[in-house]
């Protein structure tokens, strides 16, 4: 796979952070995807999301699969360590390098089928051990990089570009991370940055397992009148239940808001969501209801987005296993290798 760079071009007059970084400085190669791919609007946002939250980006691991979903790493933020995992194994890969340096924010961008299929066992147990990451699907419903076939993520119903129809139920990443644990869930569409930028500092900023799911759709396979994934369909119904603002505990607090109307939500570095909710009876700190209004807003053919669960009350991975802060690269040998007596005891704990 060849890399085009973008051109370097001294933009005097461009905004820059606390940092003294552009948004030109979050970027990466420039895309080889398909022009109009729903994935290349969302690496906008997440330039755009780091940019704001003033990250330096050598600061950062972004980590990905196999698929269009996952060449999408190679698009933003130069600067950062990365890797490029066997199809579906990026969460295992992920939780080596958090669990060696706790320090450097973990971003994961996956895919429908990198992360439904073959990859679905170990997404399973990156939710289950709350690894500390955000994890991003990009979901079009098909297979793009193999001609457009039906990924697990397809509804029942949805045609294929060739007429196909698909008759087998989806696996849906958002009611999935709800049942099984997650701490941060949150779906948002690549044709609407407004919604998706602040979900995406959100989710890097939540210590824990955060599932960002978005909605992107495939220009080239499945944006045509059948697909329940096409940006026509998304827009018709699209059903915001949810809206998010984000705001970094260095800036004093402005949000205004009516009891019952909004939420904030103070995650762990002092942080703060505001939760906006169009829907007065949603309530995104209870699972089960979460669980139940998204069915019942699936059944009615509606695609729910916003910030749709979230709880700071679980440990993350670290927290569990109660493991050192020092990155492991930091310690002495003698504390990284105590010998053989130090195993003994350990497998004793084992047997």
């Amino acid at each position: 796979m060849s890399f085009m760079p973008k051109p370097k071009i001294d933009h005097r007059g461009l905004k820059r952070n606390e940092l003294g970084l552009s948004l030109h400085d979050y970027e990466g190669v420039a895309s080889t995807l398909c022009a109009g791919c729903g994935h290349d609007s969302i690496t906008a946002a997440i330039v755009q999301a780091f940019f704001e939250l003033n990250m330096p980006p050598h600061k950062v691991v972004k980590m990905s699969g196999i698929g269009c979903s996952s060449k999408t790493t190679a698009y933003f933020l130069a600067g950062a360590h990365g890797i490029n995992a066997v199809h579906g194994r990026m969460p295992s890969v992920a939780s080596g390098a958090n669990a060696a340096n706790r320090d450097l924010t973990f971003v994961g961008v996956s895919g429908d089928g990198d992360s439904l299929s073959i990859g679905l066992g170990q997404f399973a147990h990156a939710i289950r051990r709350n690894l500390d990451m955000l994890y991003i699907v990009e979901n079009n419903g098909v297979y793009g990089l193999t001609k457009g076939q039906f990924s697990a993520s397809a509804d029942v119903g949805s045609k294929a570009k060739k007429g196909e129809t698909n008759l087998n139920p989806p696996i849906d990443p958002v009611k999935t991370g709800i049942a099984m644990g997650a701490s941060f869930v949150a779906r948002g569409f690549s044709g609407d940055k407004s919604q998706l930028v602040p979900l995406i500092k959100a989710g890097v900023r939540h210590r824990g397992f955060a599932l960002l799911d978005v909605l992107s759709p495939c220009v080239t396979f499945n944006d045509h009148e059948a697909s329940t994934k096409s940006y026509a369909h998304t827009r018709q119904y699209f059903h915001p239940a949810v809206h998010a603002d984000f705001i970094p505990p260095s800036e004093e607090i402005r949000a205004s808001y009516d009891e019952g109307e909004a939420m904030p939500v103070e995650l762990h570095d002092g942080s703060i969501i505001v939760l906006r909710k169009t829907d007065p009876d949603y309530d995104p700190t209870d699972r089960a209801r979460a669980f139940s209004y998204l069915m019942e807003h699936q059944n009615c053919g509606q695609v729910v987005t916003g910030l749709l669960y979230f709880s700071g009350e679980s440990g993350d991975m670290h927290a569990r296993n109660k493991s050192t802060a020092t990155p492991l690269a930091d310690l002495d040998y003698e504390q990284l290798c105590p010998g053989s007596h130090a195993l003994a005891e350990l497998q004793k704990g084992m047997r």
